[in-house]
């Protein structure tokens, strides 16, 4: 087994995946707290923007999709409208408000350059922030760690999920937590039995040993503030299902250690090739909570809510046109969801390439106008306050900022 792999295996005993191996125990604390926080959310599957946000002055958009459109808003299950042109689907009404206090907007036809329409690469470019290069070693989001300003904490990075995913894998080490019910449950390396075990094959000062028990110091301090927030449970904390409760337990961290600057999750079930339906089916059951549970993070982070941005994104789009199983098929061009208090919100951002069927790429997808790196580099830049020359490092040959989604975050 390699020295790496060892590393893996050992620290996700501890319910923490550490990566990698020589990196600096991360537990100088920032005295002044992370004053901005940028949170990624990612749907694993494609999700269909033209669905999301529909598209609903435009009859070709009708055309395509017989069985499977959002109708225009005014009609039974109607999109809510946004500026005229597009409308946010029904199962999203939770996030509705945002949108009219302006801190919610969307960037639409982005997405990730590459061609490919496999799930594994698609997914794998938009953690490693490099299409079309599968040698990256690292994610995106632990390089823009590396470049925050200031001394990291074990905590200034946290992602929901089993393990550390691709997006945050890399040089400086990463907090996980697992997701839902199972967020404060005892692992086997809490059996005290197991524990002084590994404390004894662990207790001393070589790498592999210091990742150990920096793994064990970030789980006892997350977990210690994630059982705070269950205790008040029943005091008008939502209901503990799905993402709205991961949602829930980050704003609780937020709220009781302010070293969290970046966190991530992911969601999974959004590959809708088959009854995908309009206002009501499967989409929508995805949509629904994944908007409640959005809102839920707003409003539980409070004041903090005003300091933080909040992304949403999926590995490419869907097909104009429904298919023969009233789905959808993979795409290319998707919408990135761009929420939170530093947001210019209450307008859909982006050069609209329309659905002409001259205008699709490859004859059959939204066409994409701007790439998701210059999106997130914009987004990076103003909020976290990063210089070109550290984006540079973050997104390595992004392509410049369209001017059509300049103003998506005030600096």
């Amino acid at each position: 087994m390699l020295r790496r792999d060892f590393l893996r295996l050992s620290s996700a005993a501890a319910g923490l995946s550490l990566v990698p191996i020589g990196s600096h125990a991360w537990a100088a604390i920032n005295p002044q707290g992370a004053e901005r926080r940028f949170v990624v959310v990612l749907l694993r599957g494609a999700v269909d923007g033209l669905n999301v946000v529909v598209p609903h002055a435009e009859a070709a958009y009708y055309d395509a999709r017989p069985t499977i459109a959002v109708p225009q808003p005014g009609h039974p299950g109607g999109a809510l409208n946004l500026d005229g042109r597009f409308g946010l689907h029904p199962a999203l009404a939770s996030l509705q408000p945002f949108w009219r206090e302006r801190s919610l907007a969307f960037i639409h036809a982005c997405g990730s350059p590459d061609a490919t329409r496999s799930h594994f690469d698609a997914q794998d470019y938009m953690e490693s922030g490099t299409p079309g290069v599968k040698s990256t070693p690292d994610g995106w989001m632990n390089r823009l760690l590396a470049q925050l300003p200031g001394k990291r904490e074990s905590t200034s990075a946290v992602a929901f999920g089993p393990t550390v995913p691709r997006i945050l894998s890399g040089r400086l080490n990463v907090a996980n937590v697992p997701s839902g019910r199972a967020a404060d449950q005892p692992m086997p390396i809490d059996r005290p039995i197991i524990d002084a075990a590994f404390d004894r094959l662990y207790g001393g000062d070589d790498p592999l040993s210091r990742a150990y028990q920096e793994g064990m110091r970030m789980r006892v301090r997350v977990l210690a503030d994630l059982e705070a927030d269950m205790e008040q449970a029943d005091n008008g904390a939502p209901s503990p299902v799905g993402f709205a409760m991961d949602t829930a337990h980050l704003a609780s961290l937020v709220r009781k250690d302010p070293a969290v600057e970046l966190a991530f999750f992911d969601l999974g079930g959004w590959d809708t090739h088959v009854a995908e339906g309009a206002s009501e089916g499967q989409l929508a059951n995805h949509l629904k909570p994944l908007a409640d549970g959005l809102a839920v993070l707003a409003k539980s982070l409070g004041p903090a809510y005003r300091d933080t941005v909040i992304v949403v994104m999926s590995e490419f789009g869907r097909t104009v046109h429904e298919n023969g199983n009233r789905g959808t098929d993979h795409g290319h061009g998707n919408v990135l969801w761009v929420m939170g208090g530093p947001v210019n919100g209450g307008r859909v951002y982006g050069a609209w390439p329309g659905l002409d069927p001259s205008r699709l790429y490859q004859n059959r997808d939204l066409a994409i106008t701007t790439d998701f790196r210059s999106a997130l580099s914009l987004i990076i830049a103003r909020h976290m306050r990063l210089s070109q020359r550290a984006l540079a490092q973050v997104f390595p040959g992004a392509p410049p900022t369209p001017t059509a989604i300049a103003g998506v975050v005030r600096a």
